[in-house]
């Protein structure tokens, strides 16, 4: 476990720089989750629908969700190796929002497989059950392709590749629509209306 994170933190490093900051949290009965953040120049690019990226950011990654593999909460026995492994990052515009205060809810998102048995995946909807920040219109988040923004990191068969997954922050009013329309839907609403997703003051997308 401790490899698998001294490699992910040195994946992070290398993406987005060194981090500023760091919090740990540690819940009942699972592992410790740390986030780190990164707030340096270093451009990027997240993807379909992520506004335009760089110097104004700010990134929060989680390190400790990828120490264990997820594992489908149907399956009979839960294999110690094999499974996919991830971590969350998300990217928000630095100084409009107390966003750092997002730390214990993404710590929460991440602990989320250990705690609930969630394969959390491209397309999921995740709940922190409150929002995002003091504030924040969000109260979930979208989870997106990875690659983007940080690559996979592969591991040691039979370990699976670390993913690092991109979260979109919705309004409830987007989760809702998602449900019923689907990630890809929400998305394509997103880009055709210019939503910069990265905005922590931005007001839902129309959904009409």
């Amino acid at each position: 476990m401790a490899d698998v994170l001294a490699l992910v933190e040195a994946r992070l490093r290398t993406a987005l720089g060194e981090p500023d900051a760091r919090a740990a949290v540690t819940f009942l009965g699972t592992d410790r989750i740390e986030v780190l953040r990164f707030t340096g120049d270093e451009p990027g690019d997240d993807g379909p629908a992520g506004g335009p990226a760089g110097r104004d950011l700010v990134r929060y990654a989680t390190l400790g969700m990828s120490a264990r593999p997820m594992t489908d909460p149907t399956a009979v026995l839960a294999d110690p190796e094999r499974g996919p492994r991830a971590e969350l990052v998300l990217s928000v515009r630095r100084g409009r929002a107390d966003t750092d205060q997002a730390l214990r809810p993404l710590a929460v998102l991440a602990a989320s497989p250990q705690v609930e048995g969630l394969v959390v995946a491209p397309g999921a909807s995740l709940d922190t059950g409150a929002p995002l920040w003091p504030g924040a219109p969000f109260t979930s988040v979208l989870v997106a392709e990875p690659g983007g923004l940080v690559p996979d990191l592969e591991l040691d068969p039979p370990l699976e590749p670390v993913r690092f997954l991109p979260l979109l922050p919705m309004t409830p009013n987007e989760a809702a629509w998602k449900r019923v329309h689907g990630a890809a839907a929400l998305r394509e609403r997103w880009l055709a209306r210019g939503t910069d997703l990265r905005d922590p003051l931005r007001a839902g997308v129309a959904l009409d």
